[in-house]
């Protein structure tokens, strides 16, 4: 997809439009990255059929790009494409519709009911590998760091980028409760801790990070060199917990959010309370996690 090329002037600016749209708005990274590229695809299949303006897009046209799609080879491997590709087309087009409303320009409808179950796209990690990273943890400094990093990540369901942007006055220790000033389309909420995770957070505000502390600084999770700590920093981290913990899983910081959606499903929370935990904005991607309900882990 890539490689894929377009002609349009008007499809090259939404497709560049839209990917500054996604960063503004503080997507992740990999959708930042994707969603644009599968725009572009639909644009060169469009221009295909003769088509170079939104406004010519209409529900058959929509129809007709996913019976491309679910006819196209599969470009990684063999085969056509899965449910679950197909799926993430559809969230990319619906995502750049909402883009073309929220800015006032012409859009269109991506009304498509995909056929078929399709399988957990969501890695996570069990209960007891969850215990595992959590007994990897040192009891040093940087221990009590990744003790904390455990805790924001899985036991608050932090983003990624939320967390990292944590500053120790966002921790309302006093009231349980967690801030979150730079959500996802910056939007904000409080979050609720558990006594646990409260004294994780408690142990290293006041053990850990004032030995990291070197000038008056406002981030919660500082390096080793006093400052606020960045994406491959705790990526790294977390890498060498897992490998101590010997978690053979591809997967970031983000299945432990993933992780901890799944298991309060299953010790019985509502969905709705679900979504309000996760700071999502609208009960669909909070039902991902349904699949998992009844199933069992260690």
């Amino acid at each position: 997809m890539h490689k894929l090329t377009v002609k349009t002037p008007e499809f090259t600016r939404l497709e560049t439009a839209f990917g500054k749209w996604l960063r503004t708005l503080n997507f992740e990274p990999t959708t930042v990255s994707y969603n644009p590229v599968r725009v572009r695809e639909f644009f060169n299949w469009l221009e295909k059929q003769g088509i170079t303006a939104v406004t010519e897009i209409t529900k058959p046209v929509v129809l007709n790009y996913f019976d491309y799609l679910k006819s196209r080879k599969n470009q990684t491997r063999s085969g056509k494409l899965s449910k679950n590709t197909l799926r993430t087309h559809q969230q990319s087009l619906r995502r750049f519709t909402r883009y073309l409303r929220e800015t006032g320009q012409d859009s269109f409808e991506v009304d498509i009911q995909l056929q078929g179950r399709t399988r957990n796209i969501k890695t996570i990690f069990t209960t007891g590998e969850i215990k595992a990273l959590q007994s990897a943890c040192d009891s040093d400094v940087l221990g009590l760091r990744d003790r904390a990093m455990l805790a924001v990540y899985y036991g608050c369901g932090l983003r990624r980028n939320e967390g990292l942007n944590l500053d120790v006055n966002d921790l309302l220790l006093n009231k349980d409760l967690v801030y979150v000033r730079k959500g996802k389309n910056y939007k904000e909420r409080y979050v609720p801790m558990t006594e646990a995770v409260k004294e994780e957070l408690q142990n290293y505000v006041d053990f850990a990070r004032p030995t990291l502390l070197q000038s008056p600084a406002k981030a919660l999770f500082l390096s080793v060199r006093g400052n606020r700590l960045g994406s491959n920093g705790m990526a790294d981290r977390f890498q060498m917990l897992k490998e101590k913990a010997e978690i053979n899983k591809e997967v970031g910081l983000h299945a432990l959010r993933h992780s901890i959606a799944t298991h309060l499903l299953q010790s019985g929370m509502e969905l709705e309370q679900i979504k309000r935990f996760l700071g999502h904005s609208s009960l669909e991607s909070t039902q991902i996690y349904t699949h998992v309900k009844n199933e069992q882990y260690g």
